[in-house]
């Protein structure tokens, strides 16, 4: 077996897919590194799912392993910046990270879930924290994806999937929750000082 470490990065640059060296502080690779931080995210919500002991309608371990093989591909696409220009240069219709699967656990989950008539708080239940948290980190990816976007090629298709994932994980927040019987916290407006 391969040793696990290389020691080639302890100067504090990284290979990319391509072969060629960069700082690990580039943005790139802190990208990539971010959808890193969201599949384990992601991992630990399906541990949080299935801790639950109830079912979540609309959303299911399978589900959430088939959405982190999704993002570990996109990782290994923003690692290589050829690759990522060739798929950019793809029609939309041919992105290999289209939403319109998270579009449909979204649906599914919604026709199962009370209108919400105001805006609500992370929490609830442990498994919907942990969504909720998972939301808050996809939402930080999708912003680093839009900045890199602003310099450098990355699959058209990556900032709205990332964009829908973060949809998908607060609608699963709420599944857990009602799943739980636990309520969605309203956000109550409080007044500043001064």
């Amino acid at each position: 077996m391969v040793r696990i470490y290389t020691r080639t990065g302890d100067e504090g640059d990284t290979s990319l897919g391509d072969g060629s060296r960069v700082s690990k502080s580039g943005p790139r690779v802190a990208l990539y590194g971010e959808v890193d931080e969201l599949n384990s995210w992601l991992g630990t919500c399906s541990v949080a799912l299935g801790g639950l002991g109830v079912e979540v309608p609309g959303i299911s371990t399978a589900d959430l392993e088939f959405i982190q093989s999704r993002l570990f591909s996109l990782g290994a696409v923003l690692a290589n910046p050829g690759r990522s220009a060739q798929i950019a240069a793809v029609p939309s219709a041919e992105q290999p990270f289209g939403a319109g699967d998270l579009e449909s656990l979204i649906d599914a989950m919604d026709t199962m879930l009370p209108p919400l008539k105001t805006f609500i708080l992370p929490g609830g239940c442990s498994a919907a924290a942990t969504l909720h948290l998972a939301r808050a980190v996809c939402r930080r990816v999708e912003r680093q994806a839009v900045s890199l976007a602003e310099t450098e090629p990355i699959p058209a298709g990556a900032v709205t999937y990332l964009n829908r994932l973060s949809d998908f994980l607060f609608t699963a927040a709420r599944a857990a929750n009602a799943a739980a019987g636990v309520k969605d916290i309203p956000w109550t407006e409080t007044k500043g000082e001064g």
